[in-house]
Parts: C-alpha cells; structure tokens; sequence
C-alpha cells in the first residue's frame, strides 16, 4: 500500500495552553476547519464532550475524527475514518511547543492510499498538505483573534463582459507568488491609473497549478475598453472570453484564498460547478487592496460554465 506523511507547522502569537485546548477539543473545529469552510451546510455530529465528531456533505464527503490520546500541553492525537469519497483511515497528531514568543503548532497525518491508486501518491501529499496549511491559517486567526478571517460567499451564476486586457504572463515558484504578484499589481495599477478611461477590472487568469511540483503560471490583467496601442516592456495583450460564469466569492486576506479555490474545486467534483473545458478560471478584484483593509478585501473566483 502506498504510505503518505504529512506535516506542516505555523508560528501562532498565543500562549502554548490556549492553542491545545482548541485544537483538543474537536468542538472549536467547526470555527476553523479547513473541510469545513467549504460546505458550512455538512452534517455534523459532535459526541463525548468534544473528543469525538462525525460530518456529511457533498463537497467534504463523510467520515470522523476521535481524540484517541492527550498529553497536557504537549501533544494529542486522532483516529481519523473517511467513508467517502473512498474508505480509508489515518493517524494523524498535532503537537505544541513554545518557540519565538508564541506557540509552533505542527499536523502530522500517517496514512495510505488503495493499491490501485499508487500514482496519486505525491498529489495527496499535495493536496492534504495545502489543506493542513489553509487549516493552520485559520487556527491562527482563531486562536490570535478569536475569530477567522475568511468567509466564503456562494455567488453562484451571472454575466460577465470579458473583452480585452493587457497583462504580465509568468510561471513561478508557490513560494513566490506573494511577492511577485504584489510587484506585477503594482505596475498594472500605476497603468490603471495613468489610463483611467480605458481601464475596466483588476483579474488574474490562471492557466496551471503544479501542486507536486510547486508551480503556477498566471496572467496577472486588467481588461481594457480597448487594447492599447503601445504596450509596456514586459506587457502582453488578449481576450478575457465573456459569458455566463459561476462564482465563489471570498472576503478577507489574500493568503486566504486558497479556501474558495479548493471550495470551488470541490464545487465542480460534485458537479455543482460545470466549467467549460479549455477556458481558464480567474479570479476578480472587487476592491483594491490600496485603500482596503485587508480583512474587507473581496475576490471573485471564477469559471466560464455552460
């Protein structure tokens, strides 16, 4: 059987106790778990005083999690049960300790897949590893503020104009792609601003994301009334294709986002989301994070569906 380990760790500003009481008490999960953003509609069940809790939905599949041991302050861990999409269990454990100040908060998971299934093996690991990074994400704004800050809107279908755009095109590192979006925006926007007549919506096409490798490549765009006719060093121009799109919508900060991209993609396994094949999905600025707070910051993530 192909054997996953995962595990990621977050600094959290909070005292070592506050964060094992959350995360040993399965009751504070429903505040920030990173399956359950998704479909805050699922079935949950929660047994034994917060040591035990079950869930069901279309999106997060059914399945739970058991505390099956506690070491104060230190460590607890769980037996985990998927029972869909696919039968299987896990190990899983998180583990607390004083370091800078705060708490560094690591998730480990011990499992395996299906023999038949042994080529998904480094995508797992991709993907639950994301998921375990958006979970500690959310545990930090849970456990630094009490609340998290990331909500997700259920847009659902409209129409969108597209037309034309001019953009910066890149393939980069994951581990890249704060900064070197931030410096691509940057430029689209001193062009926005030099050019507010012909300037329309702030969007990034996504055309692949890498998850083993750990690569994306982008257009970071703004659609234009028309395409102008001397372009920037550096620049590219094209079609944003209109049409009826279904969206997910996400308040909050950027490092967030990846809630409404895996909500959405759950969207489209469970065929709530149809997108059209060959058309790449984006994501919409509503607002600029310029002159918005970063907690007020709202991204449309989007597909053309038919």
């Amino acid at each position: 059987m192909p054997k996953i380990h995962v595990v990621k760790s977050k600094i959290i500003n909070a005292p070592v106790s506050k964060v094992y009481d959350i995360v040993s008490d399965l009751r504070t999960w429903t505040a920030w778990s990173p399956w359950l953003i998704m479909e805050p509609d699922a079935t949950v069940n929660m047994e034994d005083g917060g040591k035990f809790y079950s869930w069901d939905g279309e999106r997060v599949g059914s399945g739970n999690l058991r505390v099956i041991r506690e070491d104060k302050n230190k460590r607890v861990d769980f037996d985990l049960t998927f029972l869909k999409p696919w039968k299987s269990t896990a190990k899983t454990w998180m583990t607390v300790s004083e370091k800078d100040g705060g708490t560094e908060l690591s998730w480990f998971m011990d499992s395996s897949l299906p023999f038949f299934m042994f080529f998904m093996k480094k995508m797992m690991i991709a993907f639950i590893g994301m998921d375990y990074e958006r979970g500690l994400n959310l545990l930090k704004d849970y456990a630094e503020d009490g609340k998290v800050h990331s909500q997700i809107e259920f847009t659902g279908e409209s129409e969108y104009a597209g037309g034309p755009y001019i953009g910066l095109k890149k393939t980069i590192s994951m581990d890249e792609i704060a900064d070197v979006m931030t410096a691509d925006f940057t430029q689209l926007g001193q062009w926005a601003g030099e050019n507010q007549d012909n300037a329309k919506d702030l969007i990034c096409i996504y055309y692949k994301y890498d998850f083993v490798k750990g690569v994306v490549s982008y257009t970071a765009a703004i659609t234009c009334h028309e395409t102008p006719s001397d372009l920037l060093d550096g620049f590219i121009s094209g079609m944003q294709q209109g049409g009826r799109i279904h969206s997910v919508t996400h308040t909050g900060p950027y490092h967030h986002l990846g809630n409404a991209w895996s909500t959405a993609h759950n969207m489209i396994r469970s065929k709530e989301i149809r997108p059209v094949k060959g058309q790449h999905p984006f994501e919409l600025y509503e607002n600029s994070p310029m002159d918005t707070d970063e907690l007020d910051l709202r991204t449309r993530i989007s597909f053309l569906v038919k």
